[in-house]
C-alpha cells in the first residue's frame, strides 16, 4: 500500500489514526507538528500526508503553505476538529483555498477515512 505521514499533536488521536491506517495496510510515519514533519520530509518521501490544522509550533496551515512554497505536490488530507472560536469548517475551507482537495472533519469514521484515502491517492 502507501506510505502515509500523519501530522497530529494530540497523541491519543495520532495513535488511533496510525492504527486505522496500519489496519488498511499502509506504512505510517508520525509527527506531532508541522516543523517536525518538514524536517522528516528531508529523509522520508511519503505517498500521502494527513495533517491536522490546529497544532502548536507550526500549525497545519503554515505546513501546507511551506509545501506550496517548495512546490511539493505530495497529496494532502487536511483534518480539523476546530476550537472554540474557529470552526472545523473554516479551517478546512482555508486548507482548500491553498489547494488541499480532500478534508476530514474530526471526529471521523473509519469509513470516512477510507474514502478520503481513496480520493487523495487517485
Amino acid at each position: 500500500m502507501s506510505h502515509v505521514l500523519v501530522i497530529e499533536d494530540d497523541e491519543f488521536f495520532r495513535e488511533a489514526l496510525q492504527q486505522m491506517l496500519i489496519k488498511e495496510g499502509h506504512q505510517v510515519t508520525a509527527s506531532h507538528d508541522g516543523a517536525e514533519a518538514l524536517s522528516m520530509l528531508e529523509r522520508v518521501r511519503p505517498d500521502l500526508i494527513i495533517t491536522d490544522i490546529l497544532m502548536p509550533n507550526m500549525d497545519g496551515m503554515e505546513f501546507i503553505m511551506e509545501l506550496v512554497r517548495q512546490s511539493n505536490n505530495t497529496p494532502l488530507i487536511a483534518m480539523s476538529g476546530g476550537r472554540r472560536s474557529i470552526t472545523s469548517a473554516f479551517n478546512l475551507e482555508s486548507a482548500r483555498l491553498l489547494g488541499v482537495k480532500v478534508t476530514l472533519s474530526k471526529p471521523f469514521t473509519h469509513t470516512a477515512l477510507r474514502a478520503a484515502l481513496h480520493e487523495a491517492l487517485m
